[in-house]
C-alpha cells in the first residue's frame, strides 16, 4: 500500500462502484438542496409530473422529467467525458464521473441564480423562463450521466457524430441546441431570436 494514499483514493481502490455512487449522490442531493434554498419549485407547478414536454417555449419547459433540452445535457455528458480524458487521461472513471456530475451539478445550480434566469429572457425562446424545477434539473444531471457513460463506451468518431446530429436535430425541430443556448446567454443575438421564433 502507499503511504501517501489518501482515506478516498484508499476507499476507492477497495470499493470504486461505491464510492463513486455515494459521491454521485451527495452531489445530486447538494445540487437539489441549493435549487430549493433558491426557491425552484420540486415539481412543475401545474400540479403533474410528465415524462415530456414538447413545446421548446410553453410555460411546462424545464418543470418536467424531460424536454428538448434534455437532449443539450446529454450533449454536455459526451463533452465532458472527453474534456476530462484529455485533461487527466489517468484519472480512474470513477473520479471522472464525479468530476463529470460535478460540473453539471455546478452549472444547474448556476442557471437557476436569478442573474442567468433573467438573462435566459433575453433570448425570444425563453421569455417566460423561470428556471428548473428540482425534478427536472436532476433529470438533466442524470441525462449527462447517461451522455458520460455513452462516450465511455463509444469510439470517438461516434461521439463526435452524435454531438453533431444532435446540434442539427434540434436546430431543425425547436430553433435551438446547446451552441445557440450558449450563444445567447454569453451574447443575445437580435437576429438569432428573430429566426428562433420564425421571422
Amino acid at each position: 500500500m502507499d503511504i501517501r494514499e489518501n482515506p478516498l483514493q484508499r476507499a476507492y481502490r477497495q470499493r470504486p462502484i461505491a464510492v463513486t455512487a455515494f459521491c454521485v449522490l451527495a452531489i445530486l442531493a447538494i445540487q437539489a438542496f441549493f435549487l430549493k434554498f433558491m426557491g425552484q419549485t420540486t415539481i412543475c407547478d401545474c400540479g403533474t409530473v410528465k415524462l415530456w414536454y414538447s413545446d421548446p417555449s410553453g410555460p411546462e419547459t424545464s418543470q418536467h422529467i424531460g424536454d428538448w433540452y434534455t437532449y443539450s445535457h446529454f450533449l454536455h455528458g459526451l463533452l465532458f467525458y472527453g474534456l476530462i480524458w484529455l485533461v487527466a487521461p489517468r484519472m480512474p472513471v470513477g473520479y471522472r464521473l464525479a468530476l463529470a456530475v460535478g460540473l453539471e451539478a455546478a452549472w444547474e445550480m448556476a442557471e437557476n441564480t436569478p442573474m442567468v434566469i433573467n438573462r435566459y429572457r433575453e433570448s425570444a425562446l425563453a421569455e417566460g423562463y423561470y428556471g428548473d424545477s428540482v425534478i427536472n434539473s436532476l433529470s438533466d444531471t442524470f441525462a449527462t450521466i447517461v451522455g458520460f457513460f455513452v462516450a465511455r463506451l463509444s469510439p470517438l468518431w461516434l461521439s463526435i457524430l452524435l454531438v453533431v446530429a444532435t446540434e442539427i436535430f434540434m436546430a431543425v425541430m425547436i430553433r435551438d441546441n446547446l451552441t445557440l443556448n450558449i450563444l445567447q446567454l454569453v451574447y443575445p443575438s437580435q437576429a438569432i431570436s428573430n429566426w428562433q421564433v420564425g421571422g
